[in-house]
């Protein structure tokens, strides 16, 4: 699925994108335009950063 349409880029690429240390919508913009166009998928994006450190985040014993 796209994440953001006006570059078609993927969200698998986002993912990528955060993975390999983008932590803020600009700095997914520098690694792979998302987000540099109209700015609708901003709320994705973030989302998509909040979600990976929330996946991430060890359980609490």
């Amino acid at each position: 699925m796209y994440a953001c349409i006006c570059h078609a880029v993927h969200e698998n690429e986002v993912r990528d994108c955060i993975r390999a240390g983008a932590r803020t919508e600009e700095a997914i913009g520098e690694a792979c335009d998302a987000g540099t166009s109209c700015g609708t998928c901003h709320d994705r994006l973030q989302d998509m950063i909040e979600s990976y450190f929330t996946d991430a985040a060890p359980a609490a014993a």
